[in-house]
């Protein structure tokens, strides 16, 4: 009975939701799993401690979940991404679990911050933008929604870049996320597949006149499992994101050793190991081409081979594979798992070609996330002749066979042929990643109503057209448990207190809160949290770039990759213009504005780094005019990344979502922003349009060119016309050539005018007089502050349809067809 009572005890102690047991269990783990106390604990340590406590409440439900999933034999969802951006997990995690206030009063009890705590967790970088947090959402949504479902990624040793700003221009360092170890993560070694590289195909013909396929000689690396819980919201599934770490087959070379040859002796390792080294190597060389194309076919490799292994722990044949699996592929890098799905039903189990595409295509599905042409994959043969030489066999005969279909629906269309083929034949001979993974699946999504429209009628309307019942669109979402409840807990509180928290897992009762427009006494609660906020951003802001900013100005904020479809090349022009008419026009008259800017380019792609370049120097020469810096100020947040933007989005007035029309394939930073109060400006582009039509068109700021009228004008598009045409946008641009800001160096922006005056492919100076247009409403609106709060609120009330649970419930409805399953606290585990 004493030991059954300790038991009893212990169990409670790892379990307790109540401030003693977390004190308890927090007080443990400093002293037995960091060997720390009270003189030697870091606030790292202290950390560590919490996240732990936090990790044993989950440890049961997530063995419990896992277990259910096999016992009642479910069909699970898995979902590959080559990106997670994940940020932090402590704060999401304790909402999740239930034990947030309680933990707070824990560790205020012995003098503990939870905010200044949770600082100390890096970021989990592990994407470089919204593909990446888009994988996170749906993580948390899957699991909120008890879907049971599968993550699965690479354990980048060294995720996104740090963005330092150095002599006013981006600087990359390697962010060592791991450095102190990840308490989240639990090493499963026991999980491992050896992946094959290079080597040799042998074919063999065997009794009957069949033939076996050998795939020999090859170079191997070995895929050790990384487990990270995901934990729904307010319930007991704990669904797992694995990622895959490289490790070398053959760790260390004795005979090299004992030579003398110490470098030699781990080179394979080293080699190896670099696979899950780093986040996308730069691809400008071959050598990191390769490498991105070895870590693509990596985690593919791994997974589904652990996919693999965990259906035939219930079954003994491939007759069920597709109503107990659902293979998601995040955009074109994961496209790999429909040759290597094939490969295995082929070599490894010895079906026939017909069963194994029967299995592969009713088991596959693609989202597509793009509509610019260099982000659609393609991989030189040659490559992929080398790396992966049964691949390139089996994606041969796919389009072999592919082809036939082809001809037999479109006959006698060459051309068609050509367009729809998985292998590019000019300039030089490519496997086309998103034909791949077109042809091997049975569903095809875009991400936002018009990204999907054109991805119909124009970029793979050949594909549409034979296979229409395979194209539908899921516009993306955002989970409002981190964009919401975690990153602004004043406003949360502030709607719980005026409509419940059933928001928070059904965010279309949000629209509940729009009878509160007509309150006036919620309308000035309302200005206090966004207050708030702002002076809250505004002190972080000055501690990361030691910039004062006034937190009464309007913050008008545009944060995402830089790049020149997104066009912060037009914000940025418009804030000159704005200058300009301060210093000349003295009837021009502007209700102060911050204009905020974050955001980082790829290391190669110079006109992105050019354009931070210009922001920054834009930056510090109007920053220093003391006659219109209490009128206009600009900033550039440096390593822009989620743990940042839980800080930027719920202090922002005005979001910037003005990408060229028919660019964007969705954007989820916009239904950020609006889930915040924010107001936006911007085209009709991507989810822009989807929000515009839920808060109404008086709610939201549109300008410039539709996509097909920006696709009509781009034969004929003469950039100077508007140029000569337009004397705010003229004298913004002749300020820049005549090197007024970088007087140091005259030319050194000249890359910058000569592509928007010559080869202005995203026609920022076509929408200009539009976009200053709408500025000018936005400045006149904000006058009138409770007009303004009114819509604020409509625009935050009708942000339902954008929660990434919305997404997820039609995702499984139209494509994976998954059973969700309740995880009861009384399911007993073996």
């Amino acid at each position: 009975m004493k030991e059954e009572s300790l038991f009893k005890d212990w169990g409670t102690f790892r379990k307790g939701m109540d401030p003693k047991s977390i004190q308890l269990s927090f007080a443990n783990h400093l002293e037995y799993s960091l060997s720390k106390d009270q003189y030697t604990a870091t606030m790292r340590d202290l950390f560590h401690s919490l996240a732990l406590t936090a990790r044993d409440r989950l440890i049961e439900r997530w063995i419990r979940t896992q277990q259910m999933y096999y016992v009642r034999d479910v069909k699970r969802v898995y979902y590959l991404s080559a990106e997670y951006l994940m940020g932090r997990m402590l704060i999401n995690n304790l909402i999740n679990l239930g034990m947030y206030h309680e933990t707070q009063k824990a560790i205020q009890a012995v003098n503990i911050d939870l905010e200044e705590l949770a600082e100390m967790e890096p970021d989990m970088g592990l994407g470089n933008g919204g593909l990446g947090r888009l994988a996170a959402c749906f993580l948390d949504s899957m699991a909120t929604l008890e879907i049971p479902a599968h993550g699965y990624g690479i354990r980048y040793e060294f995720g996104i870049f740090d963005q330092v700003i150095r002599n006013l221009s981006q600087v990359e360092l390697p962010e060592i996320w791991l450095k102190h170890g990840n308490p989240w993560e639990i090493a499963r070694p026991e999980y491992s597949f050896a992946v094959h590289f290079y080597g040799k195909v042998k074919q063999i013909n065997l009794p009957g006149g069949k033939l076996k396929t050998e795939w020999i000689d090859t170079n191997d690396v070995i895929g050790i499992a990384y487990d990270v819980p995901i934990i729904g919201y307010r319930n007991n599934t704990v669904n797992t994101l694995r990622l895959w770490s490289a490790r070398a087959s053959k760790e260390f070379d004795l005979n090299y050793f004992q030579g003398g040859d110490y470098l030699k002796a781990v080179e394979e390792k080293n080699i190896s190991e670099n696979i899950s080294k780093v986040l996308y190597p730069n691809d400008q060389f071959s050598e990191g081409r390769e490498l991105r194309l070895k870590q693509e076919y990596f985690f593919v490799s791994c997974s589904i081979q652990d996919i693999i292994r965990r259906y035939f722990v219930k079954h003994d044949s491939f007759e069920e594979f597709p109503e107990k699996v659902a293979i998601q592929m995040n955009d074109t890098h994961p496209s790999l798992a429909v040759a290597e799905l094939m490969r295995i039903l082929l070599d490894d189990y010895g079906l026939t070609w017909e069963e194994a595409w029967d299995i592969t295509t009713r088991t596959c599905a693609y989202t597509n996330h793009t509509l610019l042409s260099e982000a659609l994959e393609k991989w030189p043969v040659a490559m992929f002749e080398t790396l992966l030489p049964r691949h390139l066999q089996i994606i041969y005969e796919i389009n072999r066979r592919f082809l036939r279909d082809v001809s037999l629906h479109s006959l006698g269309e060459v051309g068609r042929l050509r367009r729809m083929s998985i292998i590019e034949e000019e300039p030089e001979k490519k496997v086309r990643m998103a034909h791949l993974a077109i042809v091997g699946s049975h569903s095809v999504n875009g991400v936002s109503e018009i990204h999907s429209k054109l991805l119909r009628e124009r970029e793979l309307n050949d594909f549409y057209t034979m296979y229409p019942d395979r194209f539908n669109n899921k516009t993306n979402g955002i989970t409002p448990r981190r964009w919401l409840l975690a990153a602004n807990p004043a406003l949360a509180t502030l709607i719980t207190s005026r409509i419940g928290d059933g928001w928070v897992p059904d965010l279309e009762q949000l629209v509940k809160l729009e009878p509160l427009t007509k309150d006036a006494r919620f309308r000035k609660e309302w200005r206090s949290v966004k207050q708030s906020n702002k002076e809250r951003f505004a002190k972080a802001a000055r501690e990361l770039t030691g910039v004062a900013i006034d937190p009464n100005s309007i913050f008008d904020m545009q944060v995402k990759r830089i790049h020149e479809y997104k066009r912060q090349l037009l914000n940025i022009l418009h804030v000159v213009s704005c200058w300009l008419q301060i210093k000349n026009d003295a009837d021009f008259d502007m209700f102060p504005r911050t204009f905020i800017f974050g955001g980082k380019a790829a290391p190669g792609y110079f006109i992105a780094k050019m354009i931070i370049r210009f922001i920054c120097h834009v930056a510090e020469m109007i920053n220093r005019d003391a006659s219109t810096n209490h009128k206009l100020m600009v900033l550039f947040i440096p390593n822009y990344r989620v743990s940042l933007a839980e800080k930027i989005f719920p202090a922002a007035d005005v979001s910037e979502q003005i990408s060229t029309a028919g660019y964007e394939a969705s954007g989820t930073s916009n239904m950020k922003f609006g889930l915040n109060g924010a107001l936006t400006i911007g085209t009709l582009d991507g989810a822009n349009i989807e929000i515009m039509e839920a808060v109404g068109q008086e709610n939201i700021f549109i300008f410039g060119q539709s996509a097909e009228e920006v696709s009509a004008r781009r034969a004929s598009y003469n950039p100077r016309e508007f140029y000569l045409k337009d004397p705010l946008l003229g004298n913004a641009i002749d300020l820049v050539r005549e090197g007024f800001f970088n007087p140091e160096d005259p030319g050194l922006f000249h890359p910058l005018v000569d592509r928007l005056l010559n080869d202005d492919q995203y026609q920022v100076l076509a929408d200009f007089e539009a976009y200053h247009s709408c500025q000018r409403k936005i400045d006149a609106l904000y006058h009138d502050q409770e007009t303004w709060t009114k819509k604020a609120i409509i625009n935050v009330a009708r942000m339902g349809k954008f929660s990434s649970d919305s997404t997820i419930r039609a995702y499984n409805r139209d494509v994976w067809h998954a059973k969700p399953l309740s995880i009861s606290k009384e399911d007993e585990i073996a």
